[in-house]
Order: structure tokens, then sequence, then C-alpha cells
């Protein structure tokens, strides 16, 4: 019997069509907040349109651009110092079986220790400085990383582990031609989950101890009961990161699984 034809839409109008979907989604969500802000008639529930006003003040001042472009920058760092030593233990306790015994309980605790613990002593350690926030924002983020890519690691083909034994490949070259592909998929996942809690947390550590970005500028508007302000930072920041979801992680995410087979 000759095989189904393929009749699902082409990998272009599945994009066009999520991202009509994903803009009517937004526009009732600001339809509702526009309702449920005319019903309240309070300072305490802004509209959209006073939300809108006031972001466009704060840009025109530059206050805006500037506290986004200081949190990107922890942002970034925490991200990049979690992703990469999280990656080397969970890869190490993959592959290590009486490592992972031992040190398993280690991840443990801290994978349910709370930030806000984390952040309070690294900046009684470290002191109100952005190398104790970097620092209380990849120790949140690293044992989610390790977990998952040492779920990654225990998964490894065994026969493509015993070619790069028979062959004696070195250690970078199995690094990049044998783990990396099969860590692929776990990396993507790694990053996109943690890029979402990263940045929440970046905003907690601001709000504690650091005079500038947009958690510091929430924690001022705050003392100051400026609602609006605090939603307008909130939006501004978080469609910055729905960017980078939308246009970098995911993406790079389908490219990780595009060996995968989609279910019919």
């Amino acid at each position: 019997m000759p095989p189904a034809p393929d009749v699902s839409p082409p990998w272009g109008g599945r994009r066009l069509r999520l991202a009509a979907i994903n803009a009517a989604s937004l526009v009732v969500l600001i339809g509702l907040w526009a309702l449920a802000a005319s019903l309240a008639h309070t300072r305490s529930v802004p509209s959209p349109l006073s939300v809108a006003t006031f972001l466009v003040e704060e840009a025109r001042s530059g206050a805006l651009e500037a506290n986004i472009a200081v949190t990107l920058g922890r942002v970034a760092a925490s991200f990049a110092l979690a992703m990469t030593i999280g990656t080397a233990i969970g890869l190490w306790l993959g592959r290590m079986r009486k490592a992972d015994r031992v040190f398993s309980l280690w991840l443990l605790v801290l994978l349910n220790t709370p930030a806000l613990v984390i952040a309070v002593l690294c900046y009684i350690w470290l002191g109100l400085t952005d190398t104790a926030a970097v620092l209380a924002v990849a120790l949140n983020k690293l044992p989610m990383t390790a977990v998952t890519v040492r779920e990654g690691a225990r998964a490894f083909d065994p026969g493509l582990d015993e070619m790069a034994t028979a062959y004696r490949l070195p250690f970078g070259t199995w690094l990049h031609h044998v783990a990396a592909p099969q860590l692929a998929p776990y990396l993507a996942a790694a990053a996109r989950n943690g890029i979402a809690l990263v940045w929440k947390i970046v905003l907690l550590v601001e709000l504690l101890g650091r005079p500038d970005g947009v958690g510091a500028a929430i924690s001022l508007y705050f003392q100051l009961f400026d609602v609006r302000a605090v939603i307008g930072y909130a939006v501004a920041f978080g469609a910055v990161m729905l960017t980078i979801e939308f246009l970098v992680l995911q993406p790079l995410e389908s490219h990780a699984r595009r060996w995968r087979i989609d279910p019919a």
C-alpha cells in the first residue's frame, strides 16, 4: 500500500498560523485588562493606555532603556555561568555513577533551597555587589541545568560509547562528535526553562540589593505606590524576554530536535 500523502501545512504556514493565534490571544488579554481597569476605576488597576503612556515617558527620559540594559547584562552573565558549570556537573554525574550517588543529595538540597535564602546569603558573604547578585542567580539556576544534563548523559547510546572506546577517541573529539549531539535537546530544554527562571530571580536580587536595573526601579515605584510604573516595567522587560524566547530560544530548540520524528 503506498504511503498516505502528507497533508500537514508547510513549516512557514504553521508559524504564521501560530503567530496569528498568539496575536489574537494578546488582543483578548489586553481587552480583558482594559475592561477590568474600567470596572475597577482606581489607580491600583491602571488601564493599558495609562501604562503605555508611562512607558513612552520613561523611554524618552532614557531610564527605561538604561535599566533594561543593566538587567539584561546580569541575566546574560548569570545564565552563562549557570549553564557552563551546570552542564559540566551534569555530564560528570551522568557518566560517573559513584559520583552521582555521593553528590546527588547536594544537588537536591540546592534545588530545593529558596531563591531568597541564596540571594540573602550571597549579599551577606560578598556584600551588595554585582558579583554577589550574579552568583546568587547562577546558584539558583545551576542545579536545574545539572539535573537536566545528567538525565541526558544517562541516556547516551551505549553503541556510540563502545565505538568511541574502540577508536580511542580523544576527549575533545568525543565531546564534540558523540556527547554534544546527544545532549543538544537536553541543553536546549535547560536553556529555555532556565532563562524564564533567571530573569525573575535577577529582578528579585536587584530589588533586594542593587541600586539600578528593572528590579530596583520596581522597588522604587513600589515605595511610591505607583502601580502604573510597576506594571509598565514588568510589561517592558517581559516583552524583551518573550522576544528572546521566540527569536532565539525556540529556533535553537527546534534545531536541536530536528532529527526527531514528529508523532503523527
